[in-house]
């Protein structure tokens, strides 16, 4: 069945009513996921745009809310207005703006699959439920795919439980709608109050939940951006409240009208945070890091930075392009199949991409590497092999590097090995190191230029001034080539950012450019790079914490504040 081919009995569509969440792309929903890959229209509240457009499928006409002039409208408030963005339409000219209710039941009736996201979950949706409601009057059967509510979630990530053994009372209120007389409840309970409020109202709710009887030394947590690495949270009383925020410089911003959850009673206690506030505490939290490699090389590294609170920022240095001349490659390739070579070693992701992509051109698959041995530099390149069906038969033991594999590569034997000849598919700028090895080793090698690297295009003004500026917290360089390559396109990163390199040489091309290198990984693995980042980010906390000062991250250093050299 086609995704647009309904079955009988929905000819009229369909209405999925999907909880997006409250912010972390990572709490959707297997079932969300599904039904975004089916949809063929998806309706989307602006601020989870993002969150749900990359689960659907390719060419899927899109409309999502207009945050206006004004920001962000505040959930279940005022009119929703929708801008049309359709990926089938050829139409020129500005998105009309549309009702929300009218744009899914007319993509519904034309026979469609509809998805309609909205923050949190669909039924805390004042709208989403007069949409459901409309569905219902008209005919045109819906589902609901619950999501995790911001009042739920974002106390979790901030680490403060609603609940204890003695089974709290909890109630929930959106200070922007309650009545008097919710005030009245509330304040009368001696509960746990989830509030949802903005940031520039948080002093007003609290002052009602006083009036309504509740102590001012209540303590409380407020958090905005919750389950985002821009999440921060303040703990302080229903009292102290409007002062705390007013000490952070929180207020006024023009990010006053924020929506933020704030949680009153005994379980937003600061001593229980400092135990269970497991997300702000991660070792690089909110931390911007930039990762300049090729965007596929960087995949895998910024999803390890991720998963310790960093916002990674992919950047290309290095673009990779076939050779000029490709009669070389070929021979070298169609010499595989007719058993030319005793080995063929690999020294990058990018040798065994260009080694595959031939084969693919010439019909071939992996098992024309049968009866060859194969050599492969590094943990990335071991796994590109793998996945191409080609399990290497040697892998350095030691450094992963040429002079590595030459450690542990065997002598040419006359006796044992019935041909002498090595494959070596590398880059237009590999070094002669491993060539020179192999021949020392009495085999004879065909060096063989697969792919040339080249610089690539400067990466966006915004992104060059931050480099530039400070914007960053951190850099990670992978190579020598990455550290010439970023000065050479985006400009020399600010002395407060956070240096790590993934080696000894990368390190002094680094400090011949003049900068001061923080970090350095154990071993050349850029995982392990990372990790080498995320402890020096711990112990950077730690020390903060155990010198009673606020944790900051590199990039909110004051002006003209000198940075300490690491000892890692």
């Amino acid at each position: 069945m086609s995704p647009t081919t309904l079955p009988a009995g929905l000819e009229h569509g369909h209405v999925t009513f999907l909880g997006a969440g409250p912010g972390d792309p990572g709490l959707l929903t297997l079932r969300a996921v599904e039904a975004l890959a089916n949809a063929d229209v998806l309706v989307a509240e602006h601020e989870v745009l993002d969150v749900v457009r990359k689960h659907t499928r390719t060419g899927v006409a899109e409309v999502h809310t207009d945050t206006g002039p004004d920001g962000d409208a505040a959930p279940g408030t005022g009119t929703p207005q929708l801008a049309v963005v359709d990926g089938a339409s050829t139409t020129a000219g500005s998105p009309a703006v549309r009702d929300a209710a009218h744009l899914v039941m007319e993509a519904a009736r034309s026979g469609r699959r509809v998805v309609r996201a909205v923050s949190g979950d669909p039924g805390l949706d004042a709208y989403a439920t007069e949409e459901m409601l409309a569905c219902a009057a008209a005919g045109v059967p819906f589902e609901v795919v619950p999501g995790v509510a911001a009042a739920v979630g974002v106390p979790a990530y901030a680490g403060v439980p609603l609940r204890d053994a003695q089974g709290t009372d909890v109630r929930f209120v959106d200070a922007r709608t309650a009545s008097d007389r919710c005030w009245t409840e509330v304040g009368a309970s001696d509960g746990t109050v989830v509030v949802s409020t903005t940031l520039d109202a948080v002093g007003a709710a609290a002052g009602e939940l006083v009036s309504a009887g509740r102590k001012p030394d209540t303590p409380l947590t407020v958090t905005v951006a919750g389950t985002t690495t821009r999440q921060r949270t303040w703990s302080a009383t229903l009292g102290t409240i409007a002062q705390t925020l007013k000490q952070a410089k929180v207020l006024p911003s023009p990010e006053g009208g924020r929506p933020v959850i704030a949680v009153v009673g005994e379980r937003s206690a600061t001593a229980q945070r400092d135990q269970l506030s497991w997300f702000e505490s991660k070792p690089l939290f909110g931390w911007r890091v930039l990762v300049p490699r090729t965007k596929e090389q960087a995949a895998s590294l910024s999803d390890q930075l991720r998963s310790y609170g960093a916002v990674p920022h992919e950047v290309p240095t290095i673009a990779v392009e076939p050779p000029r001349t490709p009669q070389q490659m070929e021979r070298a390739v169609k010499g595989l199949v007719t058993g030319r070579y005793e080995w063929i070693a690999f020294t990058s992701v990018n040798a065994v991409k260009a080694v595959r992509e031939k084969f693919e051109e010439y019909g071939l698959d992996a098992r024309a590497f049968a009866g060859i041995k194969v050599a492969a530099v590094g943990e990335q390149t071991a796994k590109a092999l793998i996945a191409f069906g080609v399990k290497p038969d040697l892998v350095p033991s030691g450094e992963q590097s040429a002079a590595g594999l030459l450690e542990d590569w065997p002598p040419y034997d006359p006796v044992f090995d019935p041909i002498d000849r090595v494959f070596l598919p590398r880059a237009d700028i590999a070094t002669e190191t491993l060539v020179a090895g192999l021949i020392e080793l009495g085999w004879e090698v065909d060096d063989v230029t697969a792919y040339r690297t080249v610089r690539a295009s400067p990466p966006p003004a915004e992104t060059r001034e931050a480099i530039k500026g400070g914007g960053f917290d951190a850099v990670l360089f992978t190579s020598s080539s990455t550290v010439r390559n970023l000065v050479g396109i985006a400009g020399k990163p600010h002395n407060v950012t956070v240096i790590a390199c993934i080696g000894p040489a990368t390190a002094k091309t680094a400090e011949e450019h003049g900068l001061r290198v923080d970090v350095m990984a154990p071993e050349p693995s850029v995982h392990k790079l990372a990790e080498a980042l995320a402890d020096f980010g711990m112990r950077r906390r730690a020390a903060a914490l155990e010198a009673g000062d606020a944790v900051t991250r590199p990039s909110e250093r004051r002006p003209g504040a000198r940075r300490r050299r690491s000892t890692t």
